[in-house]
C-alpha cells in the first residue's frame, strides 16, 4: 500500500491499476469509481490495523477490455506494473508507473480507429491567459503519437474552432492559466481537457526540451522564426507532456513540421457538416458522405490521408495544379493504376507500425508483417518510371523499399511467428546457432519422452499406461487404478486421481528438467534476440516514416483516378480568376444512392455578370441538393481531384461557406433562428471576392416580413459589398425582385410539373423565379389526411384573395419604390392595410366616452361578421 500512496500521489488525477499477481487492483476512490464505471465488484481488503481498504480488480488478461472502455468514456488510466521478477526480488516487488493512457497518448489497435488520425493537440495563448479575447495568435500544435506526426501553426483566436474541426482532436493540453480565456468557451465540449502549470509552457523549457527529445543543439533545422514562440511552446509542452505519460520514452517523433497559414482551406463546423464532408448528418448512419464515396485506398494510411485532404481543401493554383495532373496521369493508365493498388494493398500501416517500433510496443507478428509489407514496396517504382506527372514521379520513382530491413526481418523472425514473444517460436531456424543448439536439445528430450510411453507399457505389461504433462505438475506416468498392483518399485507417486494415480521416475524427472530447463534458456535468448532485431528496425524508424508518406499519398492519388474513371468524373479547368461554370453538374454522394441515369445534371454559370443566383422552387425540388452539389464540386476540385460533371471551369476559392437547413443549440441557449442568424453573421464576416458562399432558407425561422426582410439586406450586403459567389435558395418569392434590381443578382428556379392535384419534380435548374411554393402539394405527397390538405386549399384560396392588392417593395438599402404587381396567387411583401385597422390607428381611446367605445365595439363586430359572410 505504501507503493500504490507514492505511485497515486504522482498520478493523482488518473485511475491507477495496481499489478498484484494475475490481477490489476484499484484501491481506495479508484476502486469505487471503477466499480462504477466498469461495472466491477466493489470488496474491500484488510490494510493492518487500519480500516478495510476499498478494492476493485481485473484480471491481467483482460485488461485491454477494460481500458477500451475506460478511454472512450475520456478517463485517464495509469499502468502501475511489476518491474522486477517475483522469483529473484527480495521482499516485495518492485513496481511503477509505465504507461499512462489518456484518449490523445492511446496507442492499442483496438483504441485507434484505422482511417483516422488521433490528435493530442495543446493550445498557448501568445501572452497570458487572455491574449484569446482578441485577435492575438495561439500556438497550436497537433502530436498523432501512433505515427510520431507533429503540426505547429499559429492560429488566430477567431479560427481556433476551425482549426480543431479540422483536427477532431481526442484530448486538448491547456496552461491552468488560460483555462478561462475566451477564446476557448465552448470550444470543442466534448473533448477532455488537460490542464498543467504554466511553468511547463514557458519558452525556454520547451526549446530545452524540444532539443533533448531531438537530439539537437539548436532548433534552428525546424524552421521557428522570432515570432514563433507560441508555436515553440505549444509542441514543447506536449513533448514534456509525452515523456510524462511515457516515461519510458518514444523514438520516433518525426521532425516538427511548421505549417504556415495561406496553403489550405479553412473550413468552418457549418459547412463541414452541411456538406457532409466526413460524417453524416444523422449520426449512426453508414456512409452518405464525401469520404465514403471517395474512399478507395487500400491502405490504412491512405486511408487517414484521404480524410485529411478532404478537410484540407489547397488554395494554391499551383499545388492543385500538381495534384490534377497526377491523377490525371493515373486516370490514363489505367494498367499502371491497377498494377500499383494491387501492390500498395498489400503493403501494412508503415506509419504505424513505426510508431510501434517507436514506443517498444512491437510484436513478433507485428515485424512479420513489416517484413511482408516491405516485399510488396519494389515492384512499385517500376510501375511509376515513366510518369509523366512530377508528382507521381517524385512519389514512386526513388521510394525507399528498405531492402535491407526487408532482408533483416526475412531471416531473423520466423514465418508463422506468434502474437507474443512468450508464447515462444519467434527466431527463425538459423538466425542463431546457440538458439538452434538448445532447441535440439529441447527437442531430444521430448523425443525421448515421448518414447518413453512405449518402453514402460512393454516393461510393466500395463497397457493402458500413458505419459502426460501440464503445467502444475510437470511430466507423470498415468495408471489406473485397476493396475496400480502392477506398477514397479521405482515409480514414485506424483498425483492421486478419483480413478488412477500419476507417477514419475528418476529418469524421467532427469529428461524433464532437461526439457525444462532448455525452454527457460530458449525464452531468455529469443527475448535478447528479439531485441537485438527490434533495435535494428528501430534504427530505420526515420525511413519507415518516410517510405509510409509516400505511399499514403500515392495511394490517395491512385483511389481518385479510381473513382474518377468508375463514376465518370472530368478534370476541372482550375484558374485564379472569377468565373464558376459547371456543365451536367452531378453530386457525388446521392448520385451513388439511385442509379445513373436517374440522377439529373444541372448546369450553373457564375461569373462577374451574374454572381449571386436567387434560386427558388417548391420543397423537395432539390434546392439543397443543387447548393451542395456545387459546394462539393468546388471542394473536390481544389483537393486535385476529378469532378461529377461532364465539363467544369472552377475559380481557386478562399472558402466556402454554406447555411443549410434548420438546428437548434438549446445548451447554449440558443433558438433555431439564433442558430440561423449567427451562422449568417459568419458568413458575411469572414467571406470575400473569392468565397463562395451557398444560403438556404434565411429568415425563415421568424415572421415573414421579418425574414423576408432579413433575406434581402444579406443579399444585397454581399453584392454591394462582399461581391463573392453567391447561391441563396429561398421560398421567399419576394426576392426574385432583386433580379431587376441589382445588375450581379439572377434568378433559377427548380422545375415542377403539375399534374392535375399533383406535381412531377424535375429537379431541372431553369432559368427565372418560381411563382408558387407548391406546399399543399408536397403535404399531400407526404400523407396528410386528405381532409387537411382540401381545408388547406380553401384558406390558401382565401389569402390569395384577401392580399392580392399591390403594394410596395423593398428597394436596394431599403428605400421604398413601385415594383410590378405580384401575381394573384403570390402574397405581396407589403399588403394595403385594412380599412379598420386604418381606423383603430387612428382613434385615441383617452377621446372615447364609454357608449362611443361600446358603440364602436358593435360596429367593428358587425363589419367582421360581414367579411366572414362575404
Amino acid at each position: 500500500m505504501q507503493q500504490w500512496r507514492e505511485a497515486k500521489a504522482r498520478h493523482r488525477d488518473s485511475l491507477l491499476f495496481f499489478r498484484v499477481g494475475d490481477f490489476y487492483e484499484l484501491f481506495h476512490q479508484d476502486a469505487e469509481e471503477g466499480a462504477r464505471l466498469l461495472g466491477l465488484t466493489l470488496t474491500s481488503r484488510n490494510n493492518g490495523a487500519a480500516a478495510k481498504v476499498p478494492l476493485a480488480g481485473v484480471p491481467a488478461k483482460a485488461l485491454g477490455d477494460y481500458l477500451s472502455k475506460l478511454v472512450r468514456l475520456g478517463r485517464r488510466v495509469a499502468i502501475c506494473d511489476q518491474v522486477e521478477d517475483p522469483a529473484v526480488a527480495k521482499g516485495i516487488v518492485r513496481r511503477e508507473v509505465t504507461e499512462t493512457l489518456t484518449p490523445g497518448t492511446i496507442l492499442a489497435d483496438n483504441l485507434l480507429a484505422e482511417r483516422r488520425n488521433n490528435f493530442l493537440v495543446a493550445l498557448v495563448p501568445a501572452a497570458g491567459p487572455d491574449s484569446g479575447s482578441g485577435p492575438g495568435t495561439w500556438g497550436l500544435a497537433a502530436l498523432d503519437l501512433s505515427t510520431g506526426e507533429l503540426e505547429v501553426q499559429g492560429v488566430p483566436a477567431s479560427d481556433l474552432s476551425l482549426e480543431l474541426g479540422r483536427l477532431e482532436p481526442s484530448e486538448l493540453l491547456v496552461p491552468r492559466s488560460a483555462a478561462d480565456a475566451t477564446a476557448l468557451t465552448g470550444l470543442a465540449p466534448l473533448v477532455p481537457r488537460t490542464m498543467r502549470d504554466d511553468w511547463i509552457f514557458e519558452a525556454d523549457v520547451c526549446s530545452s526540451e524540444l532539443e533533448k527529445a531531438y537530439g539537437v543543439r539548436s532548433l534552428d533545422g525546424f524552421g521557428f522564426q522570432s515570432a514563433d514562440t507560441p508555436l515553440l511552446r505549444a509542441s514543447g509542452a506536449l513533448v514534456q507532456y509525452l515523456a510524462e505519460v511515457r516515461p519510458s520514452g518514444v523514438t520516433h517523433l518525426r521532425p516538427v513540421r511548421i505549417k504556415r497559414p495561406g496553403r489550405v482551406m479553412l473550413l468552418d463546423e457549418m459547412t463541414r457538416r452541411n456538406l457532409e464532408l466526413t460524417e453524416p448528418l444523422r449520426p449512426g448512419e453508414e456512409g452518405g458522405t464525401l469520404l465514403h464515396v471517395l474512399d478507395a485506398t487500400v491502405t490504412a494510411m491512405g486511408g487517414r490521408l484521404l480524410r485529411r485532404w478532404v478537410l484540407e481543401p489547397l488554395v494554391v493554383a499551383e499545388d492543385v495544379w500538381a495534384r490534377q495532373d497526377a491523377v490525371t496521369e493515373l486516370v490514363e493508365r489505367p494498367e499502371a493504376r491497377e498494377a500499383a493498388r494491387q501492390a500498395l494493398a498489400d503493403v501494412g500501416d508503415l506509419e504505424r507500425l513505426a510508431g510501434k517500433i517507436g514506443t517498444g510496443r512491437v510484436t513478433p507478428r507485428d515485424l512479420m508483417g513489416l517484413a511482408r509489407s516491405l516485399e510488396a514496396l519494389p515492384a512499385i517504382p517500376a510501375l511509376l518510371d515513366a510518369a509523366a506527372s512530377e508528382l507521381v514521379r517524385s512519389l514512386g520513382a526513388d521510394l525507399d523499399c528498405l531492402e535491407d530491413t526487408a532482408d533483416l526481418l526475412a531471416r531473423s523472425i520466423a514465418e508463422d511467428a506468434p502474437p507474443a514473444l512468450q508464447d515462444g517460436g519467434v527466431i527463425r531456424a538459423g538466425w542463431s546457432a546457440e538458439l538452434d543448439e538448445l532447441r535440439s536439445a529441447r527437442d531430444g528430450a521430448r523425443d525421448f519422452i515421448a518414447t518413453l510411453e512405449a518402453r514402460e507399457r512393454k516393461r510393466t505389461g500395463i497397457a493402458s499406461l500413458k505419459v502426460g504433462y501440464n503445467k502444475v505438475f510437470g511430466y507423470y506416468l498415468e495408471v489406473t487404478r485397476a493396475n496400480v498392483g502392477k506398477v514397479p518399485a521405482d515409480y514414485m507417486r506424483k498425483q492421486t486421481l478419483a480413478n488412477g494415480e500419476r507417477y514419475f521416475t528418476p529418469e524421467l524427472k532427469e529428461w524433464e528438467e532437461k526439457v525444462t530447463g532448455a525452454e527457460e534458456q530458449i525464452g531468455r535468448l529469443e527475448a535478447e534476440l528479439f531485441a537485438d532485431v527490434r533495435a535494428l528496425v528501430g534504427g530505420a524508424v526515420a525511413r519507415l516514416q518516410e517510405t509510409g508518406a509516400r505511399v499514403a499519398a500515392l495511394d490517395v492519388l491512385a483511389a481518385l483516378a479510381h473513382v474518377a474513371v468508375r463514376r465518370a468524373y472530368v478534370r476541372p479547368e482550375i484558374h485564379t480568376g472569377f468565373e464558376l461554370r459547371i456543365e451536367g453538374g452531378r453530386h457525388p454522394v446521392v448520385e451513388t444512392m439511385m442509379p445513373r441515369e436517374e440522377f439529373i445534371p444541372n448546369d450553373l454559370a457564375l461569373n462577374e455578370e451574374g454572381s449571386i443566383v436567387v434560386l427558388t422552387g417548391p420543397n423537395m425540388a432539390g434546392k439543397s441538393t443543387i447548393l451542395r452539389q456545387v459546394g462539393l464540386i468546388q471542394l473536390l476540385a481544389q483537393m486535385g481531384s476529378h469532378v461529377p460533371a461532364d465539363a467544369a471551369r472552377l475559380p481557386v476559392t478562399d472558402r466556402i461557406f454554406t447555411r443549410v437547413g434548420a438546428s437548434d443549440n438549446l445548451a447554449r441557449g440558443q433558438s433555431t433562428f439564433m442558430v440561423e442568424m449567427s451562422e449568417t453573421a459568419a458568413i458575411v464576416h469572414g467571406a470575400s471576392e473569392r468565397s463562395l458562399v451557398l444560403l438556404d432558407e434565411i429568415g425563415r425561422g421568424t415572421s415573414t416580413y421579418d425574414g423576408v426582410s432579413i433575406a434581402w439586406a444579406v443579399t444585397e450586403h454581399i453584392h454591394e459589398r462582399i461581391r463573392a459567389k453567391t447561391i441563396f435558395a429561398t421560398h421567399y418569392h419576394e426576392l426574385t425582385q432583386l433580379g431587376d434590381q441589382l445588375d450581379g443578382v439572377k434568378n433559377m428556379n427548380v422545375a415542377v410539373k403539375e399534374v392535375g392535384d399533383s406535381i412531377v419534380f424535375l429537379r431541372r435548374l431553369m432559368e427565372g423565379g418560381a411563382d408558387r411554393s407548391y406546399g399543399i402539394q408536397v403535404a399531400r405527397l407526404a400523407g396528410l389526411p386528405d381532409d387537411i390538405v382540401e381545408r388547406a386549399r380553401e384558406l390558401l384560396a382565401e389569402l390569395e384573395g384577401t392580399h392580392s392588392g399591390g403594394g410596395e417593395g423593398l428597394g436596394r438599402h431599403g428605400a421604398h419604390r413601385p415594383r410590378s404587381e405580384a401575381p394573384p396567387h403570390q402574397l405581396s411583401m407589403f399588403q394595403v392595410e385594412h380599412p379598420m385597422v386604418s381606423r383603430l390607428r387612428s382613434l385615441d381611446p383617452d377621446d372615447l366616452s364609454p357608449k362611443e367605445a361600446l358603440d364602436l365595439l358593435y360596429e367593428l363586430g358587425s363589419a367582421t361578421r360581414r367579411g366572414e359572410d362575404e
